[in-house]
């Protein structure tokens, strides 16, 4: 006998991101599916991302080639100008991208590391001259230009951090075992003074390894290879500087994905996303994945990475994102809190233009790079055109997976998307074929409090917010829901779902 319509009410579906790990079936509904091109907003919503809004209007110098890097560099003098890098030049200037590459300086690679230090901007790239850029200089400048300087080929290193009074690179062509630093306040000076160097070759826990990547944390010098860690204290004093810890097992496979988010470091692992202070916390113990929810997908990305990745932190959108530029896909990762099996909250960005990420920490400005230049993220576009979000449950059983649904109503309740087009999909028993239908949400403006008239105006805190009812069809015993709209000019959020289903026999 059939039983009753039932309901299954999902509030802020989605809310702990993606999980295609565990299998849908044992799902929680908060998790998701899929979220492509959304965010975790400030209510816990699954949300449509901001888009770039691309300010640069003469690209000229970067030709057909795209963003690779972007700094911004200042000064205590208030001197600031952004710098990025793209088809083999060192290039300045938002609007107009300006040619900066020294006079007689060839470049056949874009994969500098930028960096400020000591009123000065310094441009590291494995077998390149370092350059150095200052208000004084005027110009960005070869080292070996600068008065005073003393560099050999074995600075021309790959990966190189200013910390601790000091300039530390490492990572020439020939050698990513020996670290070397600067002297005290002079980053272009690497024989005189109380500079030198350490070779790590002899102090990796587990045999031979290689120097991928440079980072200060709470007074430690860390040093990260492919898959281990050296940690030394006194760096204050190299000369002195004493090997304090070690982690086996996990390293960094690219020093672009190494952010510090003020009480931890955040780097890529060959397994993913990991957090230095968790690593250090628990290395005798099983390590918490961050990306634990996503750790498959993100290994085949990680495998099959031919250039490299980009990343960044930003505090006023509560992320770090970790971008594969050669394969179109950023992954989001929420830092307002763990989930319960350690994972952050994930969304993912797929077949995304961005390619480069500088944040602004005088304004919080997130600067976008891409093809078309420099951008913010900021709007709802990516550069006047639209982006599809999308947004699917794990499988849904009412409770009880051997009973045939019957799907009669969904019901989303959305905030924004004025006058978008909304497409709601469900399907059933994991079946790639999903049924559609569509709708229009109204263009009206949200009304504000004491701007309109009773009962005319609903007041909404200045979103406009829809609720529509969809007749749906089929049956089957796991029902799983879809949404999916083309951004363009207007946030959106899922507030809630609301199934209405026929629970019938048993099978």
């Amino acid at each position: 006998m059939a039983q009753p319509l039932q309901t299954i009410n999902l509030i802020a579906p989605g809310f702990k991101g993606i999980n295609t790990e565990d299998s849908p079936l044992a799902q929680d509904p908060s998790f998701a599916e899929l979220a492509d091109n959304a965010v975790i907003d400030r209510r816990g919503r699954v949300a449509a991302r901001k888009g770039n809004d691309v300010v640069t209007t003469d690209k000229t110098e970067l030709g057909t080639d795209r963003i690779h890097r972007i700094h911004r560099f200042y000064d205590d003098a208030g001197n600031e100008k952004l710098f990025s890098t793209g088809n083999n030049k060192i290039l300045s200037g938002t609007d107009t991208l300006v040619d900066e590459t020294p006079v007689a300086y060839s470049i056949l690679a874009n994969d500098w590391k930028m960096f400020n230090f000591n009123n000065s901007c310094y441009f590291f790239q494995e077998g390149y001259e370092p350059l150095v850029y200052n208000n004084t200089l005027g110009v960005v400048t070869p080292m070996t230009g600068v008065v005073g300087s003393s560099v050999t080929p074995s600075q021309y290193c790959g990966e190189a951090v200013g910390a601790f009074g000091r300039l530390w690179c490492v990572g020439s062509t020939t050698d990513k075992s020996t670290v070397y630093w600067s002297d005290l306040l002079d980053g272009t000076d690497f024989t005189g003074g109380s500079s030198g160097s350490i070779n790590v070759e002899k102090a990796w826990p587990k045999g031979f390894d290689e120097v991928q990547a440079l980072a200060a944390h709470n007074n430690f010098l860390i040093i990260f290879g492919k898959t281990s860690i050296l940690v030394y204290q006194g760096a204050n004093s190299p000369a002195t500087m004493s090997l304090v810890d070690t982690v086996v097992g996990v390293g960094c496979v690219d020093k672009n994905s190494v952010q510090s988010i003020g009480t931890d470091v955040l780097f890529l692992d060959s397994s993913g996303l990991r957090s230095f202070g968790r690593v250090m916390q628990q290395k005798s113990l099983p390590i918490t994945e961050l990306s634990r929810n996503v750790k498959q997908d993100l290994i085949t990305l990680i495998q099959n990475k031919t250039e490299p990745v980009n990343s960044v932190y930003s505090p006023e959108n509560y992320f770090y994102l970790l971008c594969f530029p050669d394969q179109q896909t950023i992954y989001c990762f929420d830092l307002r809190g763990n989930l319960e099996n350690g994972s952050y909250r994930i969304t993912r960005w797929p077949s995304s233009s961005f390619t480069a990420f500088e944040r602004d920490v005088s304004d919080g400005t997130l600067y976008i790079g891409s093809v078309d230049g420099l951008g913010t993220y900021n709007e709802y576009s990516d550069n006047g055109s639209s982006y599809r979000f999308k947004y699917f449950t794990p499988g849904l059983t009412f409770g009880d997976s051997s009973k045939t649904k019957f799907l009669k109503k969904i019901k989303p309740t959305l905030v924004g998307a004025n006058s978008a087009t909304v497409f709601l999909k469900w399907a059933y028993d994991f079946n790639t074929f999903f049924r559609s239908q569509d709708y229009i949400v109204g263009n009206q403006q949200p009304a504000f409090f004491g701007e309109s008239e009773f009962n005319i105006g609903e007041f909404t805190g200045g979103q406009l917010t829809s609720r529509r009812s969809i007749n749906a069809t089929g049956s089957g015993t796991v029902v799983t829901i879809g949404l999916e709209s083309d951004i363009n000019g207007f946030p959106l959020s899922i507030q809630e779902i609301n199934l209405l289903a026929l629970i019938g026999k048993l099978l």
